[in-house]
């Protein structure tokens, strides 16, 4: 069988061993230095102002919408565009918050958002914010979703948890908004098993970051920070540990995931590249397929943990399923599908049609960084049609 996922983390063995060695060392296994270390490191690495770790890329998206509310930047009742394509926690918080939802529909060829898609729904809604979803690595013509955004007071957010080293323009996705969102499940790029940052160039948005993640306190802010927060809410050095500003949550990660980020955040560099690599060979495959709509996104590089295949009809998608079934090659639908078909939305949503086809007729293939030849020669030949 060729995996999606082969191993927990990039180095497996010598990984675990460093790993026992910390905890056995550790004085400390919650929040601590290492989780700090690691948001620093980290946003040198992304080239963000500021990174915030939490417990996971799906937490990573709640605890940013949480904290755009908090700060009224989006209100209760505000429409917030999403991708129809996507993953369910990209979706889900903008309900939660009490947000309205408003699904738009994604290129054929880029399976992301497109400028067309985004100012259709500007004409007939009023759209606060756009919650973008860089699906796969890929992005659509995203210098001109900006400027639509900034021309229309929009207030754009990245979810860029499958797409971290991807670039557009020579620059990293989840450079382009407000904030952005990433993900260190251990399917994806880099492992922590569960973790997800919120990075930003916005210090009163980081400020407000740090309380959301952790009960709404304010211990992890800056002294000067903290000092002027106690001061406007007149709270006294006895009551301040146990004071909550603001609505929050405990999405806290262990510095068992902050040691982990600074084991597998080294690798970035190469990890992306073969990815990169093992991409254009697939793509070179699946071209060669007249029963394959062509995948031609427009960013100059990317990086995506699996290589999408969309198949022109759905007979063919069928055919498609059970060659790789029998080739054994793990596969499964693109992120969540259509959203606007999951129970959690169902009667929501207008139709996407794109959305709704590409739902039903693709699926993703193991793009991992180590595959070996022997992998993708097999991968390449089903998905050939040969």
């Amino acid at each position: 069988m060729i995996r999606l996922m082969q191993n927990t983390f990039i180095e497996e063995a010598q990984t675990k061993e460093r790993l026992c060695e910390f905890i056995m060392g550790a004085e400390q296994l919650s929040m601590g230095e290492q989780v700090k270390r690691f948001e620093h490191m980290f946003a040198i690495k992304q080239d963000r102002k500021y990174a915030v770790m939490v417990s996971s890329g799906s937490m990573a998206n709640l605890v940013l919408l949480q904290a755009l509310k908090n700060m009224c930047s989006i209100r209760e009742g505000q429409q917030v565009a999403v991708s129809a394509l996507t993953w369910s926690t990209n979706v889900m918080p903008v309900m939660q918050m009490g947000f309205k939802p408003v699904l738009l529909d994604v290129g054929m060829n880029s399976l992301n958002v497109t400028p067309d898609a985004l100012e259709e729904r500007i004409v007939s809604h009023d759209i606060k914010a756009l919650f973008l979803t860089h699906a796969l690595g890929f992005c659509d013509d995203l210098a001109e979703i900006v400027n639509l955004c900034r021309r229309h007071g929009i207030l754009l957010l990245e979810d860029t948890c499958e797409s971290l080293g991807s670039t557009y323009g020579g620059r990293l996705l989840g450079n382009f908004g407000e904030a952005a969102t990433f993900s260190f499940f251990v399917g994806h790029h880099l492992s922590t098993i569960e973790g997800g940052m919120v990075v930003t160039d916005s210090e009163a948005l980081y400020y407000e970051l740090l309380m959301v993640r952790a009960h709404g306190w304010d211990r992890n802010l800056p002294t000067a920070a903290l000092e002027a927060l106690r001061q406007h809410h007149r709270v006294d050095d006895f009551s301040a540990r146990y004071t909550f500003y603001t609505m929050a949550y405990n999405a806290r990660p262990t510095e068992i995931q902050g040691f982990l980020g600074l084991e597998q955040l080294p690798h970035w560099n190469g990890i992306v590249e073969a990815r990169y690599l093992n991409y254009q060979f697939l793509q070179r495959r699946a071209d060669a397929n007249p029963e394959l709509v062509q995948i031609m996104p427009v960013n100059d590089g990317v990086s995506c943990f699996a290589y999408p295949l969309v198949a022109k009809t759905d007979e063919y998608a069928g055919t498609l399923r059970r060659r790789l079934q029998t080739a054994g090659i793990e596969h499964r639908p693109i992120i969540g599908g259509y959203i606007g078909a999951q129970p959690f939305f169902r009667g929501n949503a207008d139709i996407c049609h794109v959305a709704s086809f590409i739902g039903r007729c693709g699926c993703y293939v193991p793009n991992r960084h180590d595959l070996t030849i022997e992998e993708l020669e097999q991968i390449g030949e089903v998905i050939s049609g040969v």
